[in-house]
């Protein structure tokens, strides 16, 4: 038995010397208990790395997230390999006293559900260089996540319903409609919000109709229609059970009910001044008079839905030729049906040098439109 320690210390299991290193702990201070042991005993036990014996990782088999901690997280993974890198990871401990680690993972695929990940570790101990691997099985667990689970399930806390005052939703407003409910949803999803998703879209004779995860993301989607196409939104709660707590629990239909006029339609108020061309039905209805070029904005009491009625659309006009110019007021141009020379109202926004101009034929006569787009 050797008796040169430094330190007079001696192994506890062994009983050779051990020579304490000159940063070893001070008498009466903490100590690593391991410390006393020779180098022989230390490595006799020694670990590299604390590995389990096996790893689960629970996926859901419709979006493809991944179940962490005690929340799913929407990865959108079908390939597997990278999830499994990352939960091995995360699950092994290197040794506290260890320097100099280098480390790698070399993933096996042994069938659909079973990643073999052998991993190879380095360092040093006690000045002593070292080495381990490991193998881990990591076992896929396929299943329906809640969100999945609700989807397909028909589950849903609000309607959304698009709907116009006095006529029927255009195809480009339920496409757009739709759109930005898509986007908004899409949207959540991205920033991490699972409770976030559509049921179901259907389009009806009288518009669209939208089942939602959520009052606040019905409401949410709503007002952004509306911001977008004008109108208004309306609210209808209806009591559908109560929560575990005894809470009563709402489904709110929210409908966004779009204005009766769309930029582009021509109506006439009826008030003495002429058609308006429709440019906006945000807040009032705003537009173009087209009997004298000028700007038409609804009285506040008035909004989106002022007394007129409907003559046409832009999309509606023709280009006929401007026969002449009468005066500031009046110019001639010719009907685009039976080609008569007809005096219809100059608005000042006709060029005097065009050739031709759209006009809008209705009930009420013909109509000079501007030949920007609304």
């Amino acid at each position: 038995m050797s008796s040169g320690s430094r330190s007079g210390e001696f192994c506890p299991r062994c009983g050779d010397a051990v020579e304490r290193p000159p940063d070893a702990a001070l008498p009466g201070g903490p100590r690593d208990p391991d410390a006393v042991l020779c180098d022989a005993c230390y490595f006799g036990e020694f670990e590299l790395v604390d590995a389990p014996d096996r790893i689960e990782v629970r996926v859901c088999s419709r979006c493809g997230g991944v179940h962490r901690g005690n929340r799913w997280v929407d990865i959108g993974a079908r390939d597997y390999t990278d999830v499994a890198v990352e939960e091995t990871t995360e699950s092994l401990a290197i040794h506290v006293d260890a320097t100099e680690v280098e480390w790698g993972v070399e993933p096996e695929q042994v069938d659909q559900n079973t990643i073999r990940m052998h991993c190879l570790f380095s360092g040093k101990i006690r000045e002593t260089a070292v080495t381990e691997e490991v193998t881990v099985p990591v076992y896929i667990r396929r299943e329906v996540c809640e969100r999945c689970g609700r989807i397909a399930g028909d589950y849903y806390a609000s309607v959304l319903q698009l709907r116009g005052t006095d006529r029927t939703p255009t195809t480009e407003e339920a496409d757009r409609a739709i759109e930005i409910a898509e986007r908004y949803v899409a949207d959540k999803e991205s920033d991490g919000d699972r409770d976030a998703f559509i049921t179901e879209i259907s389009r009806q004779d009288v518009g669209v109709d939208m089942k939602l995860s959520t009052n606040r993301i019905g409401h949410s989607i709503a007002t952004r229609i509306v911001r977008e196409l004008g109108g208004s939104v309306s609210e209808a709660p209806t009591l559908v059970t109560e929560d575990s707590d005894g809470n009563e629990v709402y489904r709110v239909t929210f409908t966004a009910r779009l204005p009766p006029y769309t930029p582009g339609d021509v109506i006439d108020l009826d008030d003495g001044d002429g058609p308006v061309l429709v440019r906006s039905a945000h807040g009032n209805l705003k537009g173009v008079r087209l009997r004298s070029g000028d700007d038409y904005e609804a009285a506040f009491e008035e909004g989106i839905d002022p007394d007129a009625r409907r003559l046409g659309h832009r999309s509606e006009a023709a280009e006929t030729t401007l026969v002449a110019v009468e005066d500031d007021h009046a110019i001639q141009v010719l009907d685009p049906e039976t080609f008569e020379s007809k005096t219809v109202p100059r608005p000042d926004y006709v060029d005097t040098d065009a050739e031709t101009v759209p006009v809008l034929k209705s009930r009420a006569g013909l109509h000079v439109l501007p030949d920007d787009d609304v």
